[in-house]
């Protein structure tokens, strides 16, 4: 059952940071996709800074938030123009 839970929150987050980024999502599977290397890629930038997420699942998705904008802050710079 957690790994459903994580898969919803990735969704979720990728979804969300999509919308952020550039006004809409990248589809069910790209949003999953997005939101699971992002509370990867939070969860280690948490860390680093000294900061931990609620142990709850509103923490947990603004960590995947927050990983994925980053993700594909750091996307952008490599993805090819046009």
């Amino acid at each position: 059952m957690q790994v459903i839970w994580f898969l919803i929150i990735g969704g979720l987050a990728g979804w969300l940071a999509g919308i952020v980024t550039k006004g809409k999502g990248f589809g069910v599977l790209g949003n999953v996709i997005i939101g699971v290397i992002g509370a990867v890629l939070g969860g280690f930038l948490f860390r680093v800074v000294g900061l931990s997420a609620a142990p709850n699942s509103l923490g947990e998705l603004l960590m995947a938030f927050a990983g994925a904008i980053v993700l594909l802050y750091l996307l952008s710079f490599v993805k090819k123009p046009g």
